[in-house]
């Protein structure tokens, strides 16, 4: 088995392990589930990209929306699997200190971002059932590109000290980390030093971001729900499933980051299955939430599939 010096101190030189613990045996089938999402999360997602940007139609607010949600989608999930499954298929379990530097940012930063987007697409329902006489006039295609990029910004701007927080500790204990990937407090649990700005503002981002994040989503379906019950339509039945979708995206997350710091009881499978589901769900779920439920979508993916122009 692989083994990490106890002595290194050196980041360029540090190496960690990726491990599970209490399932040894069983890593192959345990990952057969996960690589089939991650496949499906990549096959639906890349077709739903691609029918937007091919088809000049949907060069609309909404299905701009849905064309930033694919692709933080991809990403996002493309942070993880690949290492997770060399973990489970062929003992892959090192990766060094840079590797996992890159591997939290990315993981933190994308999934800022897609909270971003999912807070812009509930904007945009509203607006669209809310005010539709407004609609053209707030959101517009040079709108959505501004969104867009404040979404990528924000993300970056938040996630980035915590690679400066990370790189200022000492490592010189053991370097095992008992998880699939590398996340903030996983990483600073390794320092031989006080982690305590490391917490609190891994704190400050969880509730400043995501959690102000939920909060303006919420309100923004509630108008939405409130809009939609006045009306004789059945896209109310539409609107529970964006919230199922994103109860799914949070609640794992908000679980994952809390476990971290407070959940010292919680097992650490438990804790591991939740932080994978709240990175791999979405991207598995949105595709059939967000475009194939959508009408216009739904049809163009069936004339590409049956090979109609």
């Amino acid at each position: 088995s692989a083994s990490v010096s106890n002595d290194t101190t050196f980041h360029p030189s540090l190496f960690i392990l990726l491990e599970i613990p209490g399932i040894q045996g069983q890593h192959i089938w345990i990952a057969i589930p996960f690589c089939s999402m991650y496949i499906l999360a990549l096959v639906s997602n890349s077709t739903i990209l691609y029918i937007i940007v091919k088809d000049k139609a949907l060069h609309k607010p909404m299905y701009l929306f849905l064309c930033l949600l694919p692709f933080t989608d991809l990403v996002l999930c493309s942070t993880t699997l690949p290492k997770m499954l060399a973990i489970f298929w062929f003992r892959s379990h090192i990766i060094s200190y840079h590797g996992c530097l890159t591997q939290m940012f990315f993981v933190h930063a994308v999934f800022a971002t897609e909270s971003a987007v999912l807070m812009a697409m509930a904007f945009d329902r509203y607006v669209a059932i809310c005010h539709p006489l407004h609609y053209t006039s707030i959101l517009n295609t040079t709108m959505i590109g501004k969104i867009g990029l404040a979404c990528v910004i924000r993300g970056l701007l938040f996630v980035f000290p915590f690679v400066i927080l990370i790189d200022r500790l000492p490592f010189c204990g053991h370097h095992v980390i008992p998880h699939t990937y590398c996340e903030h407090m996983g990483i600073a649990k390794l320092a031989s030093a006080s982690i305590n700005p490391n917490t609190v503002y891994g704190l400050t981002v969880a509730l400043s971001v995501p959690g102000m994040d939920v909060v303006l989503i919420a309100v923004s379906y509630v108008m939405i729900l409130q809009a939609l019950l006045r009306l004789p339509s059945k896209d109310a039945h539409t609107c529970g499933a964006h919230i199922c979708v994103i109860l799914v995206f949070y609640i794992p997350a908000f679980f994952s980051f809390f476990t971290h710091r407070f959940g010292h009881q919680v097992p650490p499978q438990v804790h591991i299955v939740l932080a994978n589901l709240y990175l791999l769900g979405p991207p598995v779920l949105n595709p059939l939430v967000y475009g194939i439920n959508t009408k216009q979508i739904r049809q163009r993916i069936c004339d590409f599939f049956m090979g109609r122009k």
